[in-house]
């Protein structure tokens, strides 16, 4: 009996995974690592006397998260499947915890901080909760999802409470990614593309205008992206030394190491702007080669999508790949003055100990459903 449950339940665990999204993954993960030692070495020198702390920390949670990723490669990714409420819930109570005992860094609470070296950003694991929450729903609402009420209303109003605790926080970038994965999902499980369309014209396009009038700081950056040269010494200094890095690195770079730019011009650089010292120390060639890491990634989650044996494993697969991908186009688009400025990190490159760590432990539940998935390979 024992024997057979086990074969129910997780037949597929000894198959093997997608080598191509694995060599992908750990070829981004060391480019990232790379470009934080090199970006961060002038500001960590400047702010601790050592030029390699920001790297230290990083590949720390690095290492932490590619032993989860195996870990959790291991674990029968239809688990997740049966707590699909509790992963919403936790999303609420993490972000109403860090709006009640956040520290305020910049003018918003984003952290959590457990000691001042150690710090917990919820906003990265509620994107993951609510891929694991929609999947579910969306399999278990799925004979319903053409219909404009029932259907497409019931499970837009859900997201509603997510975004609005981190407006109150306010991260409007993570309001944006979660609004396009869960979109994305929707889309791919069903739902009709025109009611997007229409709810967009409606109410979303309004209330992005709302949202920018109401805080002046949004509507700056939209002034700023429009002709960032009016102020180039304030509110359009960092874009603009972003595209002076990113153009004086010609076609090959300047070298590795050989930035200008993040000796204190750019602020933060090894940040949400981190693409600009790529481009300038490893040029158009390098940039090139980073996009095309990202595009196989994306192209080996759309596979694993395509050939998972279910409905939920099939929407995971394709919210943590729409995840990546929103985020990869809107850091280039930022960094590139193709869109006002927000505060959006680079995957596998921003530095950041518990987004990459979160972002690790993703890769480990992808990697587990192109498992399940290998059977069906053409």
């Amino acid at each position: 009996m024992a024997k057979k449950k086990t074969g129910r339940f997780s037949s597929f665990l000894n198959n093997p995974i997608d080598f191509t999204l694995l060599i992908v993954i750990l070829l981004l993960l060391s480019l990232g690592l790379t470009m934080v030692l090199s970006a961060s070495s002038p500001s960590a020198l400047a702010e601790d006397g050592n030029s390699y702390s920001y790297f230290f920390k990083q590949a720390i949670f690095a290492v932490a998260g590619l032993c989860m990723m195996w870990f959790i490669s291991k674990i029968d990714y239809r688990f997740y499947k049966k707590y699909y409420i509790l992963a919403y819930i936790v999303a609420i109570i993490s972000l109403v915890a860090v709006i009640a005992i956040g520290r305020e860094v910049n003018g918003a609470k984003r952290w959590i901080y457990f000691t001042d070296a150690l710090s917990f950003q919820p906003s990265e694991l509620v994107k993951f909760l609510m891929i694991i929450f929609y999947a579910a729903l969306l399999t278990k609402n799925r004979d319903r999802l053409e219909k404009y009420g029932k259907g497409f209303w019931f499970h837009i109003i859900l997201v509603a409470p997510i975004i609005a605790l981190l407006l109150l926080e306010p991260h409007f970038s993570s309001s944006i990614v979660i609004i396009g994965i869960v979109a994305v999902m929707m889309i791919v499980a069903g739902c009709k593309f025109w009611h997007f369309l229409v709810t967009g014209a409606v109410v979303g396009v309004p209330a992005i205008i709302g949202l920018v009038a109401l805080a002046p700081y949004r509507l700056q950056r939209v002034i700023t992206f429009l002709d960032p040269w009016q102020d180039a010494t304030g509110d359009g200094w960092q874009v603009i030394q972003s595209l002076y890095a990113i153009g004086s690195g010609g076609l090959f770079g300047a070298g590795l190491g050989e930035s200008k730019q993040k000796y204190l011009y750019i602020p933060e650089p090894h940040n949400d702007f981190i693409f600009s010292i790529l481009g300038e120390e490893l040029g158009f060639i390098g940039c090139a080669i980073v996009l095309i890491l990202f595009a196989i990634f994306i192209w080996r989650g759309i596979l694993i999508a395509m050939r998972a044996p279910d409905m939920f494993g099939s929407l995971v697969a394709v919210g943590i790949t729409a995840q990546v991908a929103i985020q990869v186009i809107i850091n280039i688009a930022v960094v590139t003055s193709s869109m006002p400025a927000t505060g959006m990190p680079l995957p596998f490159f921003s530095y950041g100990g518990s987004s990459l760590f979160i972002l690790l432990c993703e890769m480990g539940v992808l990697l587990n459903i192109s498992k399940a998935g290998a059977k069906n390979k053409q």
